[in-house]
């Protein structure tokens, strides 16, 4: 297993290069002025805008700026921000909080409706139980969060007036009255965000099932007399896992990538909202760095899934 980990991380380094490459180079090439705000201010002279430039690095060669950050980035320097003149990695660490209580909270719930609505539909095949979970899960991977966000907006905040539909992002947690409207203020995009991902596992853990109820292994647990409490708790789920495992761990990197649409539709200041703040703005070291906590996420959980092959089943070895 230590050879199979030390293996994946050597075959992570080049892929992680790549993609620091190909989304500097975009960047780089890509139209849009990180001078942009000064040019529209008269008090800036030419002169004062070329010394502001060669002071962000923008008058040297492509090639020369990557590998300067990338000696930076190796460092754990991520830079500083064009327009705000702030540490990167300071932009980041005040929006994470809100990004991982929002997006953890979502996948949290997603995780508690779909493991038993998918279990059951999956052994009530075909019964009104099955067709309703089915129909439901479908509506909810086909409905982008960006409509269901407004939807939840018209209904709970403007109709039914339960819940704030813009994030209060100086609330300070202090007391319980404080506590309750932290709560209620992320009720929404939780939601909207947790129904999306239910949808999915719900429609793979029920494929999942279904797959390993018609094996001969189960056959043979109930011919022996087991209780069908044991059969789908010691054997079947264990071996269903092991496929929702590979989804999991996938679907946690999408969904911080997912949050780009919850954060702009309830204006949360999370890491979402950054990016795409700093997309407008042209402001490469913040794009680059996020892109690359993406990427580095995703390495993580493929890593982790292919751990956790070991763990739920047996036979897997890592040669």
């Amino acid at each position: 297993m230590n050879r199979s980990l030390i293996n994946r991380i050597l075959t992570a380094i080049p892929t992680l290069i790549a993609i620091s490459i190909v989304v500097f180079l975009i960047l780089a090439l890509a139209p849009g002025n990180p001078m942009g705000e000064f040019a529209t201010n008269p008090s800036i002279t030419p002169e004062v805008r070329e010394n502001i430039r060669k002071s962000l690095g923008l008058d040297q060669p492509i090639p020369i700026r990557y590998l300067k950050w990338v000696w930076a980035f190796f460092q754990g320097d991520l830079g500083y921000s064009f327009t705000s003149r702030s540490p990167v990695l300071e932009l980041i660490l005040q929006r994470l909080p809100t990004t991982l209580w929002i997006m953890g909270s979502a996948y949290i719930l997603a995780v508690l409706i779909a493991f038993p609505l998918g279990i059951i539909s999956a052994l009530k095949r075909y019964s009104i139980l099955d067709q309703i979970v089915t129909t439901v899960s479908f509506i909810g991977f086909s409905l982008p969060t960006f409509f269901t966000g407004l939807l939840f907006i018209i209904i709970f905040s403007v109709q039914l007036k339960w819940f704030p539909f813009i994030y209060n992002s100086t609330l300070q947690v202090t007391n319980l009255q404080t506590f309750w409207q932290q709560i209620q203020q992320s009720i929404m995009p939780v939601c909207v965000l947790g129904f999306y991902q239910a949808a999915i596992l719900m429609r793979f853990i029920r494929a999942s099932f279904l797959e390993q109820l018609n094996q001969n292994y189960v056959r043979t647990a109930y011919s022996k007399g087991l209780p069908k409490f044991y059969v789908i708790n010691r054997h079947i789920l264990r071996n269903a896992l092991i496929p929702v495992v590979t989804l999991i761990a996938l679907q946690i990197p999408n969904l911080f990538a997912g949050s780009l649409v919850t954060e702009q539709v309830f204006r949360i200041p999370g890491i979402g909202a950054l990016l795409i703040d700093s997309i407008f703005r042209s402001d490469t070291p913040v794009i680059m760095a996020i892109t690359m906590v993406y990427g580095i996420l995703v390495v993580i959980f493929n890593a982790l899934a292919d751990l956790l092959y070991g763990l739920l089943d047996p036979r897997v070895q890592y040669q």
